[in-house]
């Protein structure tokens, strides 16, 4: 490929990459204002949850319909599906049809993430990619920055329907972008490897099953609900036991260092992106600032993981990827325990110093675990192993967020009936609908701080599990890592029958 058209699929890949990553945290500031209208507070984790779900159990599955039908129809579909759910969503009257329409949007993300990096490794040699891939840092760094700043800003200052109708004008640009300059390479004539869409359709359905479960633990069907998804999950290590290329690769788990990285990876996307879901919430509603200030108090969270990730990496042949994994852990958690604090009188000061301890946390041990487990995998099985980890995180922050709604609405509950209120005569959503610093009834204040502040409580205890998996990793340096990895691949003198 010409280098012009290297660079204009280079731009469409980090404007697509802008736009994901943006849209994982752009409703964040807006959800308040959005529940304020649409009514819905009980469903309020599942707008985030669908998206994330959507997208991270469909990522496998992408990747190898790329395989077998190349890159280019494959990012052009997904494209189109984000750029429908991105409309639609925008055009939602109520709440069940904003989270329906999330989960479109979420199918149409969960390629085109994968792609992005699929393509890239296609398009450029390792020397290239190890000096672009700061490039794409940098991309997902600032508009993770920009998405609740931005929410904030379009909430206040246009109506929340353009959170998500943004899409439409920068969305087809980046598709024309990749569709006309990038060529696919000639697929090896032969014989399609197998693609497991029962291991892809098991994992969906168990994870909706649980997280459905979870959402209202109170309810009639809730249990059988869990039951069902026992039994999904239960089949689902069945198929992927017996399955040639499953979706899930479960061997993997027998090696205690991937093992270890994935527990990590679930309790740390629980604690931080299921916290980080319903701070907007709490600053907006409990606070009462504006939209644009709740999504300002996430920025040095933000700011915060993409400086330790950057540092961290440098530090990680020096200090060794254990003691710099175990010191992200230690700041995740006290940001956290500081969190179950928080109050109506906190200021907004303490509660930025306390996100910006979580996200110091998640900057220096995310990478580190990730580094550690290509430097222990075989390389055969380096993507899957790769695809897998960050699927643990996505799928712990969807746990997260729906166990930590089911923890809101019942504290909610709680505590206006401990105050003498029946829930059902009192309305959230018109306490959320005031303007920041306007009064509002003091009994719903409390209650909100109190049912947002039980959710801080469910991050803590995930990051206080997560500090402890990660004592379990094995010691040893990544080159360390590395060298036993190449020594167990080189056949052993007199290794023939053993």
């Amino acid at each position: 490929m010409n280098p012009t058209r290297a660079r204009i699929v280079t731009a469409g890949l980090m404007l697509t990459l802008f736009l994901v990553s943006m849209e994982s945290t752009v409703v964040s500031t807006g959800m308040p204002t959005i529940v304020s209208q649409l009514g819905g507070l009980d469903a309020y984790s599942w707008v985030f949850t669908a998206f994330m779900l959507a997208s991270t159990t469909t990522v496998p599955l992408y990747g190898k319909l790329s395989d077998l039908y190349g890159r280019r129809p494959v990012y052009a579909t997904a494209m189109a599906i984000f750029l429908v759910g991105s409309v639609l969503c925008g055009l939602a009257t109520s709440m069940t049809q904003l989270i329906i329409f999330r989960a479109v949007q979420g199918l149409g993300a969960g390629g085109l993430l994968p792609l992005v990096f699929i393509i890239i490794g296609d398009l450029f040699s390792l020397e290239e990619r190890a000096r672009i891939q700061g490039l794409f840092s940098g991309v997902w760094g600032v508009s993770s920055l920009a998405g609740p700043l931005l929410g904030g800003f379009i909430v206040d200052r246009v109506d929340w329907q353009w959170i998500f109708l943004i899409n439409i004008f920068p969305a087809p640009l980046a598709a024309a972008l990749v569709w006309w300059a990038w060529v696919d390479r000639p697929r090896p004539v032969g014989p399609r490897p197998a693609v497991d869409y029962l291991g892809a359709a098991l994992l969906t359905a168990g994870a909706v099953a649980l997280l459905m479960g979870l959402s209202d633990l109170a309810a009639p069907w809730a249990w059988g609900t869990l039951g069902l998804a026992a039994a999904l999950l239960a089949a689902l290590a069945w198929v992927e036991l017996r399955a040639p290329d499953p979706v899930l690769p479960l061997g993997l788990f027998r090696e205690r260092m991937f093992a270890v990285a994935c527990a990590h990876g679930v309790l740390a996307g629980c604690a931080m992106f299921g916290s980080t879901a319903f701070v907007p919430l709490f600053v907006q509603g409990v606070l009462g600032t504006t939209a644009t200030e709740a999504g300002a108090a996430l920025t040095p969270m933000l700011l915060a993981w993409v400086f330790a990730s950057i540092i961290g990496t440098r530090l990680l042949l020096r200090v060794g990827y254990r003691s710099l994994s175990l010191a992200g852990m230690v700041s995740l958690t006290a940001g956290a325990l500081m969190l179950t604090q928080v109050s109506a009188q906190t200021g907004r000061v303490p509660l930025m110093f306390y996100l910006g301890l979580m996200g110091l946390g998640m900057g220096l041990s995310i990478p580190a675990f990730l580094i550690a487990v290509q430097s222990t995998v075989e390389r055969r099985k380096l993507g899957t192993a790769t695809s897998t980890l960050q699927f643990s995180r996505s799928i712990g922050g969807a746990l997260g967020i729906g166990i930590m709604g089911a923890v809101l609405t019942a504290g909610l509950a709680a505590s206006l009936a401990s105050a003498g209120v029946d829930p059902a005569t009192v309305s959230v959503n018109g306490m959320l609908d005031q303007g920041g610093g306007q009064a509002v009834d003091e009994t719903l204040r409390a209650a909100l701080s109190a049912g947002t502040r039980g959710v801080f409580v469910v991050a803590f205890v995930a990051a206080a599990l997560g500090l402890v998996v990660t004592a379990l990793a094995p010691r040893g340096t990544i080159g360390d890592l590395a060298a036993r990895r190449e020594q167990d691949a080189t056949p052993q003198p007199g290794a023939v029958g053993e």
